[in-house]
């Protein structure tokens, strides 16, 4: 393969990565649509306490609401690998070994998700930023494209939550 060849290889890879990365044109599944956000429906199904009722009461309901909210809310794995496949699998790989077809175009090369000794210490807010925003918000290669105007923040934290379950050694909390 000449070398003339082999950049019009490699240019046409990067394009199609960022063509993938920005959405592609590809359309989305219904499943994967992120579901109206619950605490904004809970106000107004909650009476309104009696004028008598001790402001504990109304706190006791309140902090009684945030765990529900923050349960129903938890990141979803199963979910997150429905979508990794689709957004991330093409550079870091099925199993995020940083082996997916455009890997092999791409210098610096893909995190290794599966990696537990590199990914365990990274926090998930730090994992957040690189996928909304791009490896370059935290120094990292622009060749991670940001994926904040095709992913919500829920579909980010499902596909941070199916990330941990690659590790190796696993990811402890």
């Amino acid at each position: 393969m000449t070398s003339v060849q082999r950049f019009f290889r490699h240019a046409t890879l990067a394009l199609a990565l960022v063509a993938f990365a920005c959405g592609g044109g590809e359309e989305r599944p219904a499943a994967s649509q992120p579901a109206p956000a619950a605490p904004a429906e809970a106000p107004q199904e909650r009476a309104p306490a009696p004028a008598d009722a001790a402001p504990a009461a109304a706190d006791s309901a309140a902090g009684d609401a945030a765990p529900a909210a923050a349960q129903a809310a938890a990141p979803d794995a199963k979910a997150g690998e429905a979508d990794y496949q689709i957004f991330c699998a093409s550079c870091h790989g099925p199993k995020g070994a940083g082996d997916g077809p455009v890997a092999q175009a791409l210098d610096p090369k893909p995190a290794h998700h599966n990696d537990g000794n590199y990914m365990n210490p990274l926090t998930d807010d730090y994992l957040f930023k690189v996928i909304k925003f791009g490896g370059a918000s935290v120094g990292k290669s622009a060749m991670m494209a940001p994926l904040g105007g095709s992913l919500s923040d829920a579909q980010i934290r499902n596909i941070i939550a199916y990330i941990r379950t690659l590790a190796d050694p696993p990811y402890r909390p």
